[in-house]
């Protein structure tokens, strides 16, 4: 599909066993190298990473018969079964994720296939259901929570799906300010399709450069700029899904009683219950000016004050986030201010864009020095706006040192948000030291409500025997602390394989029964995403 454009983009392929360009990663920055060893002690030799073609992965389980059936939607030229490819869509990029690449054996879909259009992927669909091949979306491959593992569940064979060629703006109607894109489109060609003709999207998650329009939609993403655009889930206003037992086209109208907003179905839907493949998004101008500014507090109990009150009076910045004192510590270390860095103190960076900045700024500055905040100037703000893509080069730099790195999200009202914070980093904490291992815990708010925010974990430790192993149980504990304390399982992650089996805990058993009765209806032989969001099949 090539939409308004023309074409069909071109996307530079992920480094196969860490994030993003490989030209981009770098050694980690001599400050930090000299911060670890008195957070952590001296960390682990790694274990040395395989090559790409020292993988082994297990010859392909599909028949002659399903690559032909396969051939008669797409064309012999957009199905691989080359070990390379089948290696790349081995998953997402998580730490566990990116662990596996490390190893000589591998799991991997039988073929990754590309479709291109709706009408090709609606007629895989069938193909796979017909001849018990299970199907696993795939958008840019920034999954955090194992939704792209390849996974067969009960069939067969396994294929990934890549919607790299349903990539394009399908129309843009300016006076209603909506958008149609393509589900494939890459996050910097859609603003770029969208700028060309005076217009943004503004969703700017930290995989932004690689993630895709419906991955954002499928995985209910929020970007840096929720707090002045809100969720990409508030921003989708209609929605194209092929499924095996039909399409369906959402979104006739901006508000509807029609029945339940059979939108909120797929949004969140992770691949179980059909493939998007068209959204449709409000979109708005290009701002004309963006003014940054940085803000230190005593600590972070001030900062979460601050916050609040701007979530609740309507302060008005695109992005508002507070770091904690060791998440500002390091992000101090990462340029070079190594005293500063072991002083204590939370930070907060806002940004402003489009019109009535300075009503907006005077507001929430007000609301800010109110709950302590001092200001610090702009280059807090422009550093972290600068690498605000970047995280994950550093934590492929921490592994590649080996020391062991991963986040981990939740949500809750303000008057739990302490609480559960001080439960999650108990239990990070406990975990880590049950390993014999020493550990480093940051936090930090970057999307904020009325009645609560969000909590970013993100963790260093020194493990010395098996991550894999050691990160599974600490996972556990700490995903049964967060249901504990009255947390969401995930704010933006989403569910994947590796929430699943919480996700009872926090919707119930009757909620399951909901949407494991949609997926019987739409996908009757679970072929789509088996064993993400809902653990077992419950197809009979």
């Amino acid at each position: 599909m090539s939409g308004e454009n023309g074409r069909v983009a071109v996307r530079s392929e992920m480094r196969w066993n860490g994030w993003g360009d490989p030209a981009r990663a770098s050694d980690l920055p001599r400050a930090v190298r000299m911060l670890l060893p008195l957070l952590l002690g001296r960390p682990q030799k790694p274990a040395t990473a395989v090559n790409l073609a020292e993988v082994r992965v297990e010859p392909s389980a599909l028949l002659d018969g399903d690559l032909q059936a396969l051939t008669a939607v797409v064309g012999a030229e957009h199905i691989d079964t080359a070990d390379e490819s089948r290696i790349r869509h081995a998953g997402g990029r998580s730490t566990p994720d990116l662990l596996r690449r490390r190893q000589r054996e591998q799991a991997s879909p039988d073929a990754v296939v590309l479709p291109g259009s709706h009408d090709e992927v609606a007629a895989l669909l069938r193909v796979c259901a017909d001849r018990g091949i299970a199907v696993i979306p795939f958008g840019g491959g920034t999954s955090v929570v194992g939704a792209l593992d390849p996974d067969r569940g009960a069939h067969r064979a396994v294929i990934s799906l890549d919607l790299r060629r349903l990539s394009g703006l399908i129309r843009l109607d300016e006076v209603s300010g909506e958008a149609c894109l393509a589900a494939g489109t890459a996050g910097p060609e859609a603003e770029a399709l969208l700028a060309a003709q005076g217009f943004e999207l503004g969703h700017y998650p930290q995989s932004f450069r690689y993630a895709t329009i419906g991955g954002f939609a499928a995985a209910r993403s929020s970007g840096q700029n929720s707090a002045g655009h809100g969720r990409f889930d508030s921003m989708v206003t209609g929605l194209r899904v092929a499924t095996p037992t039909g399409d369906i086209d959402l979104g006739r109208s901006p508000g509807s009683a029609a029945g339940p907003d059979l939108i909120r179905v797929f949004l969140g839907s992770e691949g179980i219950f059909g493939v998007i493949t068209e959204v449709r998004v409000r979109v708005h101008p290009v701002p004309r000016e963006r003014v940054l500014e940085s803000w230190s507090f005593a600590d972070f109990s001030h900062g979460v004050d601050g916050l609040r009150q701007v979530a609740q009076n309507g302060g008005g910045p695109t992005v508002i986030r507070l770091s904690d004192e060791a998440e500002t510590a390091v992000s101090l270390a990462q340029v070079g201010r190594i005293g500063k860095a072991l002083a204590k103190g939370a930070s907060i960076v806002t940004v402003y864009e489009g019109d009535g900045i300075g009503e907006r700024r005077a507001r929430t500055s007000e609301i800010l020095m109110t709950a302590g905040g001092v200001s610090s100037g702009a280059s807090g703000a422009e550093g972290w706006l600068d690498g605000r893509f970047d995280g994950p080069y550093l934590r492929d730099s921490l592994l590649d040192a080996g020391v062991f790195c991963e986040t981990l999200e939740t949500a809750t009202t303000w008057s739990n948000l302490h609480h559960l914070r001080a439960e999650i980093t108990a239990a990070l904490r406990g975990g880590f030291a049950a390993a014999g291992a020493k550990s480093y815990v940051m936090c930090h708010v970057s999307h904020v409500y009325p009645t609560g925010a969000s909590l970013y974990f993100t963790v260093l430790a020194n493990l010395r025997s098996d991550p894999l192993e050691e990160w599974a149980e600490i996972k556990r504990r700490v995903n049964d602390s967060i249901i504990a304390a009255g947390g969401t399982i995930s704010h933006h992650h989403a569910v994947g394989r590796d929430h699943a089996p919480w996700l009872e805990k926090e919707i119930g058993e009757t909620g399951v029964r909901i949407l494991a009765a949609i997926k019987r209806e739409l996908d009757p032989t679970w072929i789509l995403n088996p064993g993400a969001v809902i653990m077992s099949d419950r197809s009979a």
